[in-house]
């Protein structure tokens, strides 16, 4: 059920859903998706950007590692017809979308070099068996580099992004993406994510090793990396 509901959630906000990131982020989103980008290895092969949404991270592997292509699969066909008008509109070429839950990946063993993620792992239950999946589906040595939203670890600065968080995000997202409940949903999503070393635990579990945490912009969002053996 909740699955159905993230879903209706991310059909109803795909048309603006890349307007609505970078206002309420002030642009670093930006930022954020080149770190995320930039962590993974030059070379050539084909990577899986899994929870593609509206396509900002493909495009920017695309752009920023270009031997490499790039298969974006995603559970909101709203959000991949945005991506198709990218594509389509900019003439990108090694890029190729498709509908997939990431529970179970279209994908043979050993098809890919790498895994992205960008701000989908914290609406998935099944975190755990789903990023099996991507461990099965990374060439041996690949590695899987799942970006999420989180806070400043102490001082004034966490103070005053939890007040924002809280009190100015969920009413002007909402108002932005046309909703009563899909920026309500982000604050309580990101709370209910695990903490790092949790997380970190997780990974491991899924079979990754040399699993790390990395910190953007003082830890409003972080870099997980594990390593297929």
């Amino acid at each position: 059920m909740r699955d159905t509901k993230v879903r209706r959630m991310f059909e109803d906000i795909a048309f603006s859903y890349d307007f609505q990131n970078s206002a309420l982020s002030a642009g670093v989103d930006i930022h954020w998706r080149r770190r995320l980008v930039d962590a993974i290895e030059p070379g050539y092969g084909l990577v899986l950007d899994a929870a593609t949404g509206t396509g900002e991270v493909a495009l920017a592997i695309r752009r920023r590692r270009p031997g490499l292509r790039v298969l974006g699969l995603d559970f909101s066909p709203a959000m991949l017809a945005v991506a198709r008008e990218k594509i389509r509109r900019r003439g990108v070429s090694g890029y190729s979308l498709g509908v997939a839950d990431c529970r179970e990946l279209p994908l043979g063993e050993n098809a890919v070099a790498a895994v992205t993620m960008a701000f989908g792992i914290r609406n998935i239950t099944e975190r755990v068996a789903v990023m099996r999946e991507f461990n099965r589906v990374l060439v041996p040595g690949g590695r899987m580099h799942i970006m999420e939203f989180g806070m400043p670890r102490h001082g004034l600065g966490k103070a005053l992004y939890r007040f924002y968080f809280d009190r100015i995000l969920p009413p002007f997202g909402n108002f932005l993406s046309r909703t009563d409940y899909a920026y309500s949903y982000l604050v309580e999503s990101v709370d209910a994510f695990p903490k790092d070393g949790d997380f970190l635990a997780q990974m491991a579990e899924a079979g990754f090793a040399a699993c790390s945490v990395t910190d953007l912009t003082f830890g409003l969002a972080r870099i997980f990396t594990g390593r297929k053996l």
